[in-house]
């Protein structure tokens, strides 16, 4: 067998292997053929990004419903309205799955800023990452960690130990270190940035080197990998949602390669998330930017509102916009007229939560709900 399998899932795996793994295990027809399909559709998203003039159209938009559908894997539910609300506050802190989505979201950022430039992935990033995703200030778990993934539902084995991750002094910070000189290090380990991404996400759920956030991490990590690669410029694949819609794939995923070292399957699916995600995203932006042109040429056409390209811009930076986020362009009191005109035609639809405001972008909120 080209790959070591875990032998007791009850006990640490300590025997997990260190990367690379043997070439023979990825190095298939049927591998490479989805592998393709993958590039392609990642280089064409890559195309069409590059080609908008304000990349917070998609920055804020996108990375939002990434981080909500990364979290909802966790089962860490939030509704739009309650996430783009609290989004929209800016300096009041936000409580509950809000709260836990903004921090996916920051994680994002934060990242994604480290790793610009010469900076390599390593230690402090994921820990960082991790810090975020959680609120927690430990870092890697210590070996009195108990660590271990249960069994979920509520069958005989509810609550079992379905997986154990590596435990032991200085054993998780090797296996560490040897995931970030593999992901990081091209020349000693040459293979296409997607099969690296794949095998890099599945060694660090493998390792588990955190007492909670793993997944969420994880999944950041595959963004930045990709930005990293320059295979996008910004983090705006929104990988999360076929993950979650596959979930179940996910998760037999992983176990599949540590209990019968099935690596296939994982590959297959990773690349498949690459592909349909990279298209979805593709249209996505499409559907915005129309959007965004129609309603910049109805402002410009059929109304008296100055400066209709900086406010159209606003109103497609989040779906909720509030007078306040005008306030840089315009008067207050000019701002919230054109809100309100915009609301009255149907274009905004106009929401008082609390005794505050919020204009909700329909055209826009509807193709991120889509």
């Amino acid at each position: 067998m080209a790959y070591t399998i875990n032998p007791d899932r009850t006990k640490p795996w300590n025997g997990l292997p260190d990367l690379p793994i043997d070439a023979e295990i990825y190095e298939k027809v049927a591998i490479y053929e989805q592998l393709g399909n993958a590039k392609a559709a990642l280089g064409r998203l890559q195309g069409r990004s590059i080609v908008i003039p304000n990349q917070g159209l998609l920055i804020n938009s996108i990375s939002l419903q990434e981080a909500k559908a990364s979290s909802a894997i966790e089962n860490i539910f939030t509704t739009d309205d309650e996430l783009y609300r609290a989004y929209s506050q800016d300096q009041k802190q936000p409580v509950g799955a809000a709260k836990e989505v903004l921090n996916y979201r920051e994680a994002l950022w934060r990242g994604y800023e480290y790793l610009k430039g010469d900076q390599q992935i390593d230690i402090p990033y994921f820990v960082d990452t991790y810090r975020i995703v959680t609120g927690y200030n430990d870092g890697v778990r210590t070996p009195v960690a108990q660590i271990y993934i249960k069994e979920g539902g509520s069958g005989p084995n509810a609550g079992k130990a379905f997986y154990t991750p590596p435990r032991g002094a200085g054993v998780v910070e090797h296996k560490m270190n040897n995931l970030i000189e593999f992901l990081n290090d091209d020349e000693r380990y040459s293979m296409d940035s997607l099969l690296k991404m794949a095998i890099g996400h599945f060694q660090f759920e493998a390792i588990h080197p955190f007492r909670d956030g793993n997944g969420r991490t994880g999944r950041i990590f595959n963004i930045h990998y990709l930005t990293k690669k320059g295979l996008l410029d910004y983090p705006i694949l929104y990988l999360s949602r076929y993950i979650l819609e596959n979930k179940e794939d996910y998760y037999a995923g992983l176990a599949g390669i540590t209990q019968r070292g099935s690596w296939d399957k994982w590959l297959l699916y990773i690349l498949k998330a690459i592909e349909v995600t990279a298209n979805m995203t593709y249209d996505k932006i499409n559907d915005i930017v129309k959007a965004k042109d129609a309603i910049f040429q109805f402002l410009q056409t059929g109304t008296d509102i100055t400066r209709p390209d900086t406010l159209s811009e606003a109103l497609f930076t989040q779906p909720f916009t509030r007078v306040k986020h005008l306030e840089t362009h315009y008067a207050e009191n000019t701002a919230r007229k054109y809100l309100d005109q915009l609301a009255n035609m149907n274009i905004l639809e106009k929401r008082m939560i609390s005794g505050s405001a919020y204009y909700l972008n329909l055209e826009l909120y509807r193709i991120l709900s889509e």
